[in-house]
């Protein structure tokens, strides 16, 4: 049965809108059941039917939108001057200048903007805007805060070959980035494929580099240039020396020959104090020091050679692995070698002999990290072996204080830019420790568990809350110290001073009276020496051995003895106690 319904409608009205209205349902069809139709049908007995409980579920995926970042930069130019003058001449800019300031348009100008200025810049200065007006109480709340860490950002080797960050140098300006050293230092273990890239990270985007330094060695040490943020300097795996311009990409803009550079990889890059701010100089495990110009790396401006006999040789000279220079004291600089040695030299001196001026040595390995307290330059921290030292430059016989020796090797350490009593050490076994020597001098006020590899290299920010890790595979994680470890506390000037003060006069006590107690043995040992050489030659094996023996069950009938008497003034000392009733005794 077909069923049609024809719409009639006029031409004129298509395209019109519709409206619609209400009425009541009316029947178009009725279909009435036809029962002839049941013998084509089959009835079903019984019938299986399945039935859920749970309600039926749909799996939906959901994801954030990426928020993507981009760098942009801004370049100014000088502009507003005629087309007649050129700006980058200096004659035609002054000429202009002197022909403007005479024009009596521009003195009223002046005048009248002077006068405007002036009453902003005096209401500027009728209220500080930034005072602080509950300073003392934040620091009684930081006092009785317990000291903390907290992982803030992760830095990972892109590469699928991963190797160490070996050095970290925050950025001068802000410290909103972070340059990184990688280079694998296991000799001979290096593979083929293995990036030579080093990378500089912006802080707030993790996910990528924010430039790629391409050297022709992997890089050992890398440094910021403190007076020009473009500029880096960094210390190659071969020996050159090479420095980057940020603003031109990440090809190196001069490289040292190989000719004149170091032997061994650069573990030192430090930048100098000077008026040009390019000079800087570099220290290697080949024995030498070398002064750079980095607008002329064909050759070092100068050379020193790190032996300690101070007769040049290159063969006997230490292998420097630290370097440490205090702006303050611009002519002396520190260097600290793998033999466990910090020598300490002078710049400004006239002959290389008299550049070596004294040397301490306390640490059974290489010294990784060498710095100076940056309020109390004559104290210097060094960190070799299994411990870190705190030296005086009074005292070069031993160090005034010392941590203990750990299950674990040292790797880095720094002292806190805050707080004079505060500084950092990084060990092998992935720990960060941060140590508070007026509040606890046996064990490190903090332990963090940073990564499970091993760490080697460790940076402090200026503002002294944000501290860099390298670790062995390339991990460089960021953390911030809390509020406690990173504002100076009250005093903590005046106790540090006492400290160090008391423990160098301790120092030097000791150091007195072990110069007298070894000048004593040595006329003894002078004295007796002729007779303890006839008594060993007349001597037999026979009777030294019996000798031996006879001295060995002496110190030991000796010890029963102490004990039997112990024992028996303890027994004395249990009978006379009073107080005991009567029929109770005390086991001994």
């Amino acid at each position: 049965m077909e069923i049609v319904y024809v719409y009639v409608k006029k031409r004129s009205e298509f395209g019109r809108q519709c409206n619609f209205s209400d009425r009541p349902a009316e029947t178009n069809v009725d279909i009435q059941p036809d029962p002839s139709q049941a013998t084509n049908f089959i009835e079903r007995d019984p019938i299986d039917a399945a039935i859920q409980c749970a309600s039926d579920m749909s799996e939906h995926e959901v994801n954030t939108e990426r928020f993507e970042m981009e760098n942009e930069g801004v370049n100014h130019l000088e502009g507003g001057w005629p087309k007649d003058v050129n700006p980058l001449e200096m004659e035609q800019t002054i000429r202009f200048r002197k022909k403007v300031e005479k024009d009596e348009n521009y003195v009223n100008t002046i005048i009248q903007l002077g006068s405007l200025m002036e009453h902003c810049i005096k209401q500027n200065n009728a209220i500080n805007i930034y005072e602080e007006y509950f300073d003392e109480e934040e620091t009684a709340d930081v006092a009785d805060e317990p000291p903390s860490a907290k992982t803030i950002n992760v830095f990972r080797d892109p590469n699928v070959i991963k190797r160490t960050a070996t050095h970290l140098s925050w950025h001068p300006d802000g410290s909103k980035k972070l340059a990184v050293a990688y280079s694998s230092l296991e000799f001979q273990r290096s593979s083929k494929d293995m990036s030579y890239e080093s990378y500089i990270w912006d802080l707030e985007n993790p996910n990528r580099p924010d430039l790629v330094l391409r050297p022709s060695s992997p890089l050992v040490s890398l440094e910021y240039n403190p007076k020009d943020s473009h500029i880096l300097v960094g210390g190659c795996y071969n020996g050159q020396i090479a420095y980057w311009d940020t603003r031109k990409g990440g090809q190196p803009v001069e490289l040292s020959t190989v000719e004149f550079s170091h032997r061994d990889p650069v573990y030192g890059m430090i930048w100098l104090q000077s008026k040009t701010g390019t000079d800087c100089f570099s220290a290697s495990t080949d024995g030498q020091v070398l002064w750079w110009d980095i607008r002329k790396l064909t050759e070092p401006t100068e050379t020193l050679v790190m032996d300690i006999s101070r007769k040049g040789v290159l063969e006997n000279a230490l292998g420097a692995i630290a370097l440490e220079f205090e702006p303050t004291m611009p002519t002396k600089f520190m260097v600290g070698t793998e033999q466990g040695v910090v020598i300490t030299c002078n710049r400004k001196a006239k002959t290389p002999a008299e550049k070596i001026v004294g040397t301490y040595s306390g640490h059974h390995g290489p010294i990784y990290a060498l710095a100076r307290n940056p309020f109390f330059p004559k104290n210097f921290l060094t960190v070799g072996d299994w411990t870190a030292r705190i030296w005086s430059e009074d005292s070069k016989e031993s160090s005034i204080m010392w941590t203990k020796y750990h299950m674990a090797y040292l790797t880095d350490g720094c002292w806190s830019t805050i707080r004079p009593a505060v500084f950092f050490t990084t060990k092998m076994d992935g720990t960060l420790d941060v140590w508070d020597f007026l509040f606890k001098q046996n064990n490190p006020s903090l332990s963090v568990k940073v990564c499970d590899e091993p760490l080697f290299s460790l940076r402090l920010q200026d503002n002294g809350r944000f501290i860099g890790c390298g670790s062995k595979l390339g991990t460089v994680t960021l953390l911030e110290v809390s509020s406690g470890l990173c504002t100076l506390q009250r005093n903590e000037k005046n106790l540090a001073t006492a400290m160090f003060e008391r423990e160098t006069k301790r120092e030097k006590i000791l150091e007195a009276r072990h110069r007298e107690m070894r000048l004593k043995e040595r006329t003894k040992a002078e004295g007796k020496e002729e007779d303890v050489k006839v008594e060993t030659e007349e001597e037999k094996p026979e009777e030294q051995l019996a000798r031996v023996q006879k001295e060995f069950f002496e110190i030991i009938e000796a010890e029963i003895r102490r004990k039997e008497r112990a024992a028996k003034l303890s027994r004395a000392q249990v009978a006379q106690r009073p107080g005991l009733p009567k029929g109770w005794g005390v086991a001994v």
